[in-house]
């Protein structure tokens, strides 16, 4: 063999171990996003909303994910709960929970979204899925529509960004040992 081909041949298997290494090669990356109308893609359309833009992001970056949107506009965390079991099917990794703030809309309280969160939390704990919360002050204020809830194309494109950093992390915490979740400054208890 010739060294220079010597050389591209340890190169792909080096390549290949790296992959291995952080997950891009480890099989299917199977994650949900469950939340109300901004990960349905209220204003955007489903196709431009965050979970399609972080499938397209981590398959571009060599992961073999799919995201699956259960937004369900006009939803609340009551509702996320109660669709929990049907919207996250068996071989789901990780779960992105958006509970929005649509609680507060229809006469909810913070005290039991905040509940809410927290058994969603658990119970994909029990599965072993780890869990992801992000709520819509993450977006900052200029990449939301008129209204000053929904998220932009721009907004979603930010998310899904920022999810993606979150999501590596998650995967390099999904080694043997204690699940975790990742919480964007809510108060859900570990």
């Amino acid at each position: 063999m010739s060294p220079s081909r010597g050389l591209l041949v340890a190169a792909c298997i080096a390549s290949l171990c790296g992959a291995v290494a952080d997950g891009r090669a480890a099989g299917p990356l199977n994650i949900v996003a469950i939340g109300a109308s901004n990960t349905a893609g209220w204003g955007v359309g489903s196709q431009n909303a965050y979970p399609a833009r972080l499938q397209a992001m981590l398959r571009d970056e060599g992961y073999d994910a799919r995201v699956i949107n259960a937004g369900v506009s006009f939803s609340t965390t009551n509702g996320m709960l109660g669709r929990l079991d049907s919207a996250v099917p068996a071989g789901t990794s990780l779960l992105i929970l958006q509970p929005g703030g649509n609680d507060l809309r229809f006469f909810g309280s913070k005290e039991q979204r905040a509940a809410n969160i927290a058994a969603i939390v658990r119970r994909m704990r029990e599965r072993k899925i780890e869990v992801i919360v992000f709520d819509n002050d993450i977006v900052p204020p200029e990449y939301l529509q008129w209204d000053g809830i929904h998220f932009t194309a721009k907004g979603h494109a930010w998310a899904a960004s920022w999810l993606m950093l979150e999501v590596i992390a998650s995967l390099k915490r999904q080694e043997p040992g204690p699940k975790r979740s990742t919480t964007s400054g809510l108060d859900v208890p570990r």
